[in-house]
């Protein structure tokens, strides 16, 4: 039998012993558990950051794997604590928009209300629910307490808007770079599959991408670019990247989140 899975996602650091304590919780309340960290270098408070990068990792676990995701600015505030319930994860943090990628991405999804205070931890911190909610929720969780005995289901959960591109003609996207990762690589809201419905359009087409005033050369993978220009990519997670190679796009170019970029067949 699987062992149950359980991933961590926070904007915690590696300097502190926070991302340890929360695995303690969990391992004192079911050791057989597998616990993986995706990241613990979401940058600080940053809801949006954690939502980009639960986002593009959940799919790639087994069935059933719980996801607890924590970038907390309202930690001890009246924001809820929640279970998020797709047709094949579970996800455990805060109500300020931290699932909300999971939520445009599953249109079967339940959101309850963690009320079910019995499976917190006994004393708790106003400034540490990740330790005394979230993990042991998660725990309890993995040892097959059913979902619904958790709390209350509710619909007015916290969703961020994130941008999507937009066609300006038939030909043409507009996009933003929405991630910048460890390499300085720009990540955009444009996916593979956005190229591929405006190659439809103009199948005969060449693709361009501009960004700020150049008109980028497409690549497969990063070392067929054999110099320090910025050039373009679809990248492991299907989504257009921006690169310089063995360099840093956002440094070099002054690339930031936020800055828009267009993709037209020509």
């Amino acid at each position: 039998m699987q062992k149950p899975i359980i991933t961590l996602t926070t904007d915690f650091g590696y300097r502190d012993p926070l991302s340890g304590i929360v695995k303690g919780v969990i391992l004192n309340i079911n050791p057989d558990v597998n616990l993986v960290d995706i990241t613990h270098g979401i940058g600080k408070y940053n809801v949006r950051e954690a939502a980009l990068m639960i986002g593009m990792s959940y799919r790639l676990f087994p069935s059933r794997t719980i996801h607890v995701v924590v970038a907390d600015p309202g930690v001890g505030s009246e924001r809820r604590p929640l279970m998020v319930i797709t047709e094949n994860h579970y996800f455990v943090g805060p109500d300020n928009g931290v699932f909300s990628v999971v939520y445009y991405e599953n249109e079967r999804c339940e959101v309850l209300h963690l009320t079910a205070d019995h499976y917190f931890k006994r004393k708790q911190s106003a400034t540490f629910h990740a330790r005394d909610v979230f993990a042991p929720v998660a725990a309890w969780l993995s040892k097959g307490v059913l979902a619904p005995n958790f709390g209350t289901p509710i619909t007015d959960y916290v969703k961020l808007p994130f941008p999507v591109p937009s066609m300006p003609t038939k030909t043409a996207l507009e996009g933003q770079v929405i991630h910048v990762d460890h390499f300085g690589n720009a990540i955009t809201n444009i996916r593979a599959e956005d190229l591929e419905m405006l190659r439809n359009v103009r199948p005969e087409g060449t693709l361009k991408v501009v960004m700020k005033g150049m008109q980028l050369a497409m690549k497969e993978y990063y070392s067929q670019a054999g110099d320090k220009e910025l050039y373009a990519l679809v990248n492991s997670m299907d989504r257009l990247e921006l690169f310089v190679y063995r360099g840093n796009a956002s440094r070099d170019f002054e690339i930031k989140v936020g800055d828009t970029l267009g993709v037209m067949f020509a």
